[in-house]
């Protein structure tokens, strides 16, 4: 069987000279997919993502991007070769329009950038509509879109977002989770982790539950959201 495209495999680390936060831990996903990593608060999930995207120590285990083992590289030099990252929290420049913050985005491109951004405006109309008005002014799920995009604008080879739908109202989640699809069936690779568990489960094809920096249980979305375990330790029964 072909390997992952994105692969964080058997990672043990954590920040700094700090304990071990991952255990063991593998996060995968291909072309086309939406792996989402779930579990219980403190379970190590943005830990997990942080660790492919080289923001801590992996002190075992390695990280290959489309073949390449890009264990050593630095956050910056993932993004060059790639990887797009939507942080948490400060992930927009809010005193910035939302044009300004998308041609953020696209610093390390050289190329036309147009083409580009009218395919986010496509994905995202409302930024369209807001593309001369300061981030910060938008509502938390428009902040949301802001950074996707920005993310976007890099052209990246894979997409990582750290609880998206954090802090947003369930019909703005699903909102957001109807783009998060889209931009998977164009063929790019998303690796997401979130709260909303059950929510995420339901659009992914691939499914990590960490336990205490560890994978507890992996499988498609459906196969997760069925077992039983899962259901009664994650997803209240």
């Amino acid at each position: 069987m072909s390997e992952p495209f994105l692969i964080g495999e058997n990672m043990t680390g954590g920040y700094g000279n700090g304990p071990d936060i991952l255990h063991d831990c593998t996060i995968a996903v291909n072309p086309g997919e939406i792996a989402v990593i779930v579990g219980p608060n403190g379970a190590g999930k943005s830990t997990a993502m942080k660790a492919v995207f080289g923001m801590l120590n992996v002190r075992s285990g390695s990280v290959r991007l489309d073949g390449e083992d890009i264990t050593a590289l630095s956050p910056q030099d993932r993004v060059v070769k790639g990887m797009g990252f939507v942080p948490q929290t400060s992930n927009i420049f809010t005193s910035m329009t939302v044009e300004e913050n998308l041609e953020m985005g696209a610093f390390i491109r050289t190329d036309d950038i147009r083409p580009t951004m009218e395919q986010i405006y496509d994905l995202f109309p409302i930024l369209r509509d807001k593309r001369n008005q300061a981030a910060g002014e938008l509502s938390g799920g428009q902040r949301q879109q802001v950074a996707v995009g920005r993310a976007l604008m890099t052209q990246p080879k894979v997409l990582m977002l750290d609880e998206p739908t954090a802090g947003v109202s369930p019909i703005v989640m699903d909102e957001l989770f109807d783009r998060i699809i889209e931009v998977a069936r164009t063929g790019l690779p998303i690796l997401m982790v979130e709260q909303n568990a059950k929510q995420a489960l339901e659009i992914a094809d691939r499914g990590y539950v960490l336990v205490q920096g560890a994978n507890g249980h992996t499988g498609t979305g459906k196969e997760l959201l069925a077992d039983p375990e899962v259901r009664q330790s994650f997803l209240g029964g």
